[in-house]
């Protein structure tokens, strides 16, 4: 009786395709045992062909049995050994199996699971955290059978889900009380981390991670941490878990203490989270708190870690709390007393102080005398001299200076502070070191409009205003007698120490030309002169090496009372009219001249003729004789 055809082998071969061929375990079955095997195999998976079976018609005596039997028993051992392959693969794909690890390779494990063929699974699936196998050849390993077998006739195994089963039980437990596992976490892998709890491999997103994202997940790896299951499913074998919901619970509980005793005033105890170049977070038990950076010091702070730095576990004033919101504004510098409350009494004016400076700029520098406390010493109060452009030439942040303190003002938190008033002022001895009237030599220093300074030594400059440069030239600007750098000598006209002037003169080295001519003229005396220059109301006469007289227009007529017309370069005879030495001021006038010849001929005429000189008669005919040339 035939119970294989065609049909039969090719229905057994489409039920076990997901099978892998393995060693077969009934080779040393009986014949009976093995037509009993194969008629239930066919009643279940081939009915049709099995109820057909004893209708067929026997076969005749003559048809060569031997042959017809060999064939039928090559069809049944084959089919015996493709049942009992799917057989053993069936189970085994269901359970969990002992295997010993004959060998590691770059990426599988070879193992002896008492089969024909050996079994192998991903080397990753025995990994640490390291990177490092956790088994060696001769561990005894739990694994089960994957469908199908690699290309070098190996079985397909998985560790992983020999795992699972032994902690499937206790992850869907936690899963449905909602309570932690702890996980370790193994790899990086996309999206998050790959974590194992009690032997199976979980899947933690990384937005699941922490209550903020992590930019750097593969610093985690080998750390063990609590975590709830969100998502369980046996029929893939995927576990899903999340860090994030353990900790936000852990958050809300944290912060609902926290808003119990929470209140404008009160003093809590934080942990700095993050800085900020504006201020710090503080965790106050689940809740945040900011605290600004104005509210950490009564000093000067340039940025939040010259106070504090994340992790640092620190106690803070809540200044504000906002309910709607929830937010929270908080003080460091509140914990402690203003300094400035008594500042006018701890540093009274004149007092001698020493502190750091912490900053310059280009007014001044800014010196700490305590925590809170800060002065200023202006660049006009840091030395006598005038000659130091920036701070930075005398001081530089970091160094102890000593100060006299000029001015508190707690109102507005400020103290003036100096440091030349440490030093004598050499302005107050000027007046015994460099008397009025005193021949000084110095270095043009500088050259402005109005006049030259004169450096006479190191801090005390001299101005030669351009009125003293010379007694004889209208000079309009410093440049046209002396350059930067000369060497010059000066005479010391005036001193002015609380104003830190001195007035120098470089004409007054030289007679006064003016003195001079005012010593040796009168009003009424004719000089000989040159007109320099014309206006609309006269001329300027030179009559004198530097001195000039004003000749008006008025003043300048003939003898018949006809108008002059005085042309720059012309000469002419001037009679002194007017002389005023304190605005050093000289009136001239050309009229007057032609006046005073007509006068000295009168009195020439009314004088009395001598023995020697001519008759009466002559002169009458003299002066007739006049009289009709006229």
């Amino acid at each position: 009786m035939i119970l294989f055809d065609e049909t039969t082998t090719h229905h057994s071969d489409s039920a076990t395709a997901v099978a892998t061929e393995t060693e077969p375990t009934a080779t040393e079955t009986t014949s009976t045992e093995q037509s009993l095997t194969v008629q239930n195999v066919t009643q279940q998976d081939q009915a049709p062909v099995a109820t057909a079976a004893p209708e067929q018609t026997p076969q005749a005596p003559n048809s060569a049995p031997a042959a017809d039997d060999k064939h039928a028993g090559e069809d049944f051992a084959s089919a015996l050994e493709n049942f009992t392959t799917e057989t053993e693969e069936a189970v085994g794909e269901d359970r969990v199996i002992k295997g010993t690890v004959l060998k590691l390779t770059a990426t599988h494990v070879v193992v002896d699971i008492g089969t024909k063929s050996e079994g192998m699974l991903p080397i990753s699936e025995v990994l640490d955290h390291e990177g490092k196998p956790k088994v060696k050849p001769g561990d005894e390993i739990e694994v089960m059978r994957e469908k199908g077998q690699t290309e070098e006739g190996y079985v397909n195994l998985s560790h992983q889900k020999a795992a699972r089963i032994h902690a499937w039980e206790e992850i869907e437990k936690a899963h449905h009380e909602k309570r932690p596992v702890k996980a370790t976490v193994i790899e990086r892998t996309k999206g998050g981390l790959t974590v194992d709890i009690l032997g199976a491999r979980a899947f933690l997103p990384g937005s699941q991670v922490d209550l903020r994202p992590i930019r750097n997940l593969d610093g985690m790896k080998g750390q063990t941490l609590e975590v709830t299951v969100i998502k369980v499913n046996k029929k893939r074998g995927n576990i899903v878990v999340s860090r994030k919901e353990l900790l936000e619970g852990e958050q809300n509980e944290k912060r609902s203490k926290t808003l119990e005793h929470l209140e404008e005033g009160s003093i809590l105890t934080g942990v700095v989270k993050n800085l900020t170049e504006y201020g710090a977070f503080v965790d106050l038990g689940g809740l945040d708190g900011l605290l600004h950076i104005t509210d950490m010091s009564w000093g000067r702070l340039t940025h939040p870690r010259d106070l504090v730095n994340v992790g640092d576990q620190i106690q803070v004033k809540v200044l504000k709390y906002d309910k709607e919101k929830q937010r929270v504004s908080l003080g460091f510098k509140q914990l402690t007393p203003d300094p400035w409350l008594d500042a006018e009494h701890r540093y009274p004016v004149g007092a001698h102080v020493s502190g750091r400076v912490i900053s310059v700029t280009d007014y001044g520098a800014f010196v700490e005398l305590e925590q809170g406390i800060e002065g200023l010493v202006h660049v006009s109060e840091m030395t006598w001299s005038k000659r130091m452009k920036h701070p930075s030439k005398l001081v530089n942040v970091g160094d102890q200076v000593e100060c006299v303190v000029l001015n508190v003002n707690p109102g507005e938190r400020r103290i003036s502070l100096g440091m030349r008033q440490l030093a004598e002022n050499p302005w107050d001895a000027l007046h015994d070191k460099y008397p009025v009237g005193m021949t000084v030599e110095g270095r043009v220093r500088n050259l402005t409009d109005f006049g030259a300074f004169i450096e006479i030594e190191d801090g005390i400059d001299g101005l030669v205003h351009v009125s003293n440069l010379s007694w004889t030239k209208r000079v309009k600007h410093p440049s046209e007698v002396l350059k930067k750098g000369d060497r010059v000598k000066a005479v010391v006209l005036a001193i002015e120490p609380d104003k830190r002037r001195l007035s120098l003169g470089v004409k007054q080295l030289q007679p006064d030309v003016w003195e001079t001519f005012f010593a040796a003229h009168h009003v009424g005396d004719v000089i000989h002169g040159k007109v320099l220059r014309v206006a609309a109301f006269g001329a300027f006469v030179e009559i004198a090496e530097g001195v000039e007289g004003l000749c008006h227009k008025s003043e300048a007529v003939d003898g018949n009372g006809q108008p002059l017309h005085l042309e720059p370069g012309v000469e002419h005879d001037f009679k002194i009219i007017k002389m005023s030495p304190e605005d050093k001021k000289v009136g001239l006038s050309i009229r007057a001249v032609g006046e005073e010849a007509s006068r000295s001929e009168v009195e020439a005429y009314k004088q009395p003729v001598s023995s020697t000189s001519s008759t009466i008669g002559e002169l009458i005919s003299w002066k007739r004789a006049s009289n009709e040339n006229n």
